[in-house]
């Protein structure tokens, strides 16, 4: 058995609302959405009208700087319409589903007959590829790269996280089969990294191609970006690709069947869930088809419905639409609610890092956290609180100041090419000035990669 990979430095948040290990297939929703601010730099370019028949697979917009990224529709159906935020830019892309779920044939093949550039090329026409993203700037990975090694994480170690063994469950096959086209876009090695204590599938134990990593810890744990750190740390000039499982087993999928089909298992969590628990949905499904009548507070919608985890998941309307990448929908408390003297008077039922609140006295308890930050932002003085959560040999603060006074010499100094914003999430979580640091990191990445593009 390979050394295992121990992190000490992190921060499990007790929140109330795992899934259950019931599995259920959601009704079919109303409208599938793709929507481009999911691929962070993108700017997209419409291949459709609206009006126009598509079948799951068929292109509806390419990026711009990139024209053979394409992204096409998880649904049969018809093109609805392109819905557009401030300065017109394209924020969804909308399909009307038609319930035959007609597919268009890329054609089965055996991955092991195929070149390196036959998998690029079937990836990139059926909509398969910007499932593939790259370190530095976590962004969809350039086809035109040979990367140095691609990085997969099995579990994931985020607040409520699904759990990946069930995801993986009845379709190990798939899962291997996406591994062994994905091997073969590298010249260097597939890491494939497990939980020590809780991974127990031998889709991940067995898994054929790949070099196996243990790691065990608190939050981020999970993150492929903490784990390429520990493994193989990015220099300058360093490229290096990663996936997620599910991601893996669509991929598998595709080269097993011939077809996109983008369905995968979402977990439902958080305190506001009546039933949590996961259903099998589309990508880009309306989440109405799986929230429905499911939720505490429905009558008031006085929650705050979040694809992806609740420290780097992107908020959603009531009618508002799964994210490409995501595997799980937190809904919480809103936190709108004024609490009298609230900051003054100790509160059991309130989950604090610091030891000036009774939660840590009492581990085995789960919390009904909210949306509410509980102050505006302060002075951002040295505290020494993102060294305690972030098991990276970089210094945080400094980072994020040269980031901030736009050093790109510091800044590539202090380590920026290793990080993306979901490393410091748990930073920003802990931070006694409120500040928004995921979006600081995420500025200091744009300004670097237009700097060198």
């Amino acid at each position: 058995m390979p050394k295992t990979i121990k992190i000490r430095k992190g921060l499990n948040i007790p929140l109330l609302g795992s899934a259950e290990r019931i599995l259920q297939t959601a009704p079919s929703a109303d409208v599938y959405a793709i929507k481009p601010p999911d691929f962070h730099g993108l700017t997209p370019k419409m291949l459709v009208k609206e009006g126009d028949p598509v079948k799951a697979g068929t292109p509806l917009f390419y990026d711009k700087y990139n024209e053979k990224i394409l992204f096409t529709s998880p649904v049969s159906g018809t093109f609805q319409e392109v819905v557009r935020g401030e300065k017109r830019r394209i924020m969804e892309v909308l399909v009307k589903p038609d319930g035959k779920e007609d597919y268009i044939d890329f054609g089965a093949a055996s991955v092991a007959s195929l070149s390196r550039e036959q998998i690029i090329e079937r990836l990139l026409l059926s909509g398969s590829w910007p499932f593939i993203r790259q370190r530095p700037y976590s962004v969809i990975a350039n086809p035109d790269d040979h990367p140095g090694a691609i990085f997969v994480s099995a579990f994931s170690s985020a607040p409520l996280a699904p759990d990946y063994d069930f995801l993986v469950n009845g379709l190990e096959d798939l899962f291997q089969t996406g591994l062994d086209a994905i091997a073969k876009l590298t010249d260097g090695d597939l890491h494939l990294s497990v939980n020590a204590k809780n991974t127990k599938s031998v889709a991940f134990l067995q898994a054929k191609g790949v070099k196996l990593h243990y790691f065990e810890g608190p939050h981020p744990a999970g993150n492929v970006g903490i784990q390429i750190h520990h493994i193989a740390p990015l220099n300058k000039g360093d490229v290096v690709w990663y996936l997620d499982v599910q991601d893996l087993i669509i991929i598998g999928r595709l080269f097993d069947k011939g077809v996109f089909d983008a369905t995968r298992i979402v977990a439902l969590t958080g305190p506001e869930v009546l039933s949590p628990r996961y259903y099998r949905i589309k990508t880009g499904a309306q989440l109405l088809s799986i929230t429905g009548n499911n939720l505490h507070r429905q009558k008031e919608m006085n929650c705050r419905i979040i694809s992806g985890d609740a420290l780097t998941g992107t908020k959603v309307e009531e009618k508002g639409y799964l994210g490409f990448y995501d595997n799980q929908v937190t809904v919480i408390p809103e936190g709108n609610e004024n609490e009298f003297l609230g900051w003054l008077i100790p509160n059991p039922n309130r989950y604090s890092m610091s030891r000036t609140w009774p939660s840590f006295l009492m581990p085995w308890k789960k919390y009904r956290h909210d949306t509410n930050v509980r102050s505006g932002e302060r002075p951002f003085v040295m505290t020494g609180v993102y060294e305690k959560v972030l098991p990276m040999d970089v210094m945080p603060m400094q980072l994020l100041k040269a980031i901030m006074i736009n050093d790109i010499d510091k800044m590539e100094q202090l380590g920026i090419y290793e990080v993306a914003p979901e490393d410091f999430a748990l930073c920003e979580y802990v931070c006694p000035s409120k500040i928004e640091i995921q979006g600081i990191i995420r500025g200091g990445l744009d300004t670097i990669r237009k700097e060198f593009a």
